[in-house]
């Protein structure tokens, strides 16, 4: 066995980059000394200690943890640092578990809205008073529609996902609309939980003349004519901008035909 490892040989028998050597020894975990040439020499001593700093980081302890235990190192410390090294693992199942139960419903979600929907009936719903995230802007393609979600959610510190989340749409402009331009929008939201303390808009409770409808973006201006009649034939008066709520969209499937999207009309019997 050799007295001294050159960073080739370190960096091979470790399976870690040169880089990763040199900023161990920047943090000052390894102090490894030079031949005359300057070349990184590294002793017997720096094996033990990047054996365990290899499996110190494995366990998932950061760099600082590593470095104040390798300079004070003892029964105390030790004991205290495997402590931590549980209470991080009990952190990090804690966020696993919470990040499959939302997997599951996010699932849940898809399942319900491609199996439960009632499609192309126009019908009169009493909808809860719901909150919710909006950002204005204006809107006449998908790719528009992308970016203001993805700035929403920049805005508000990603407090809503898209996959799965059936609670996302846009809100039309009501004098495009009422010249037959289905394709124009003002504004994109989010719906949030009843509980939710970060929110810049409230979506009334009401009346609301609703109709839930598959395929392509297109088929809308046939789904809000027949909106429009129902509401005309019932004497019914519009009292809000019209909004479609994205159920299944382009996030879950290429498949147009697979959309489902929600038309809502806030209107006053």
């Amino acid at each position: 066995m050799k007295d001294y490892y050159k960073i080739g040989e370190i960096s091979e028998m470790y399976d870690m980059s040169r880089d990763s050597l040199m900023y161990y020894e920047k943090i000052g975990i390894i102090k490894p000394t030079r031949d005359d040439n300057g070349y990184r020499l590294y002793s017997v001593s720096d094996i033990w200690r990047l054996n365990l700093i290899k499996e110190l980081k494995n366990l998932g302890f950061s760099f600082k943890m590593i470095k104040e235990y390798l300079e004070n190192r003892d029964l105390n410390s030790t004991n205290k640092l495997l402590q931590n090294g549980i209470t991080l693992l009990d952190d990090q199942i804690l966020k696993l578990l919470k990040q499959k139960e939302n997997m599951r419903k996010r699932m849940e979600s898809i399942e319900n809205t491609a199996n439960n929907s009632s499609l192309n009936s126009v019908e009169l719903s009493y909808l809860k008073r719901r909150k919710g995230l909006i950002l204005n802007g204006q809107i006449k393609r998908d790719a528009d529609f992308d970016l203001l979600i993805q700035k929403l959610q920049k805005d508000h510190n990603n407090k809503f996902g898209i996959l799965g989340n059936n609670n996302v749409g846009s809100v039309f402009k009501v004098d495009s609309l009422r010249n037959g331009i289905t394709t124009d929008f003002e504004s994109v939201f989010c719906l949030l939980k009843d509980n939710a303390k970060d929110y810049n808009i409230v979506f009334e409770e009401g009346y609301y003349v609703t109709l839930t409808y598959s395929g392509d973006y297109v088929n809308n201006k046939v789904h809000i004519k027949n909106m429009f009649d129902f509401i005309e034939e019932n004497k019914l008066i519009i009292t809000g901008n019209p909004m479609e709520i994205y159920k299944i969209d382009i996030h879950e499937t290429e498949n147009k035909d697979e959309f489902i999207t929600e038309i809502q009309i806030p209107i006053k019997c």
